[in-house]
């Protein structure tokens, strides 16, 4: 048995998932339907990314940690749209988030087990604090951290703060190509 079994990445409605090669998707996960994915992103251990009722789009560098739940929300009457989920670039998401038809701007934040519902968004520089609900329909505007269950604004972030939210981006960019590298390392040895 290889390292690298246990991935299911399969279609919906004739829609495959695209992932750029340069991305690392961890054994466990689970990545079904109209799904992009961007360069050096990294989808961690046991995620389901689930885009069977809508769209899902995950920029460049981006990480969403272990446990996380992504899915969206189906077109509807009052909404024909309905609610695809938008994550850009260089977004961290904490262990066990459950991300649901929403929209995480460049450089947002969301921590463990936090909550994101249908029609939100956390702009660009902004926090959803660990823990957090983030209630239908609000947004997070940039450079403020909010909180609670349902979240409310606590403070605003400093620079030095979005420095140390950039900062831990960039290893999770280097720790998901170091265990990429070591997954195929076990895979080759495997095979051999």
């Amino acid at each position: 048995m290889t390292a690298r079994t246990d991935i299911t990445i399969a279609p919906f409605n004739g829609i495959w998932p695209r992932i750029h090669p340069s991305a690392f998707i961890a054994p466990g996960c689970r990545i079904i339907g109209d799904v992009e994915i961007g360069a050096e992103s990294s989808i961690w251990y046991n995620c389901v990314i689930r885009g069977d009722a809508n769209r899902i789009r995950i920029g460049a560098r981006t990480n969403i940690q272990d446990g996380t739940v992504v899915h969206c929300d189906s077109p509807k009457p009052k909404r024909p749209e309905g609610f695809p989920t938008i994550i850009g670039d260089d977004v961290l998401i904490g262990h066990m988030a459950m991300i649901h038809g929403c929209v995480l701007e460049d450089r947002s934040f969301v921590g463990l087990g936090a909550i994101v519902m249908d029609g939100c968004t956390v702009s660009s520089d902004a926090m959803l604090a660990a823990g957090a609900l983030l209630a239908p329909g609000k947004t997070i505007p940039m450079r403020e951290m909010w909180i609670g269950r349902p979240a409310a604004m606590a403070r605003a972030l400093n620079d030095a703060q979005l420095a140390e939210m950039q900062a831990g981006v960039a290893a999770y960019v280097r720790a998901g190509q170091a265990h990429k590298a070591n997954l195929e390392l076990a895979d080759g040895a495997a095979q051999g």
